[in-house]
């Protein structure tokens, strides 16, 4: 009711092609009258008392997406193309996305403002049991996007803008955040991070990470997982990229300041040498202080 956007849900995203002479975007959001919205969704419309919001019809226009985004109402607008797998991570302009939208408790019954949340409770259990799946500014992606195709063991641990192919499985301890998310039928049973994306047969193992490294400005910079690549148990990558056909044992952690022993070479090289390179694996082997890589052809 005080005018916060909690959240905007657009069932039917699309983008279109602006070499179209015909076709002219201006960016924005419009409310929208009763005439505007099929009869289906008229029935949205309404105040919730219990909630103290106001549930509105709007259309949403992103004329440029390499433009950053202006409003809540622009960032979800981009979190469903994501989700919809309309465009591919790393693709948009998510600049200090998370700075326009607001802290929600996410709850069954809808979301709510966190202040005064236990008064709003007392109304709400008019309607039965009151289950909070979090507070944070991002929802779950299944509330608003189920894409065709994949497995999704916990929906707490896929965020709203991820994108998962078709074939993908994200496993029970498995975490996919907004604009990341797997270009191929990948398995994750470990984290991906805000700006990473895996390749297609790549398997993220148990508790493994793929952290993206943050720029001065606090921005996750693009991380890429190749095809068919493997993590081991704890294994992780930071502000790594990996080629394909690459590997890394357990318990090994990668960043572009670990030292590793090229077997090939002779010598120890740094983590950041093996950035975007393909075909190599990286083990703790005995007789070395430090994890060895080895090569294989492609």
């Amino acid at each position: 009711m005080d005018g916060t956007i909690l959240d905007t849900w657009y069932p039917s995203p699309e983008v279109v092609d602006l070499d179209d002479p015909e076709v002219s975007l201006v960016s924005g959001t419009e409310r929208l009258g009763a005439s505007d919205i099929p009869d289906q969704l008229l029935k949205l419309v309404s105040v919730d008392n219990e909630r103290m919001v106001e549930q509105v019809a709007v259309r949403t226009t992103i004329a440029d997406l390499n433009a950053s985004p202006v409003d809540a109402h622009d960032v979800y607008l981009r979190l469903h193309l994501l989700s919809h797998r309309l465009i591919k991570p790393l693709t948009i302009n998510l600049d200090r996305a998370l700075h326009l939208l607001s802290t929600v408790v996410w709850t069954n019954k809808g979301p709510c403002l966190p202040d005064h949340f236990e008064y709003l409770r007392t109304a709400l259990r008019s309607r039965g049991l009151i289950h909070v799946y979090g507070i944070e500014k991002l929802p779950r992606m299944v509330d608003y996007v189920v894409p065709s195709g994949i497995n999704i063991a916990e929906a707490e641990r896929v965020r709203l803008g991820a994108y998962l192919s078709p074939g993908s499985r994200v496993l029970r301890e498995g975490y996919v955040s907004y604009n990341s998310g797997t270009l191929g039928a990948a398995r994750i049973e470990g984290r991906l991070t805000s700006g990473t994306v895996v390749g297609k047969g790549s398997d993220i193992g148990l508790s493994a990470t793929v952290v993206s490294e943050r720029s001065a400005s606090g921005l996750r910079e693009p991380l890429r997982i190749g095809e068919n690549c493997h993590f081991a148990v704890s294994a992780g990558v930071h502000g790594i990229s990996m080629g394909n056909g690459c590997s890394i044992g357990p318990s090994i952690i990668i960043e572009p300041e670990t030292d590793l022993f090229d077997v090939a070479l002779g010598q120890v090289v740094k983590g950041y040498y093996l950035n975007g390179q393909s075909n190599w694996h990286v083990r703790s082997e005995s007789g070395y202080n430090v994890p060895t890589v080895r090569w294989t052809s492609s």
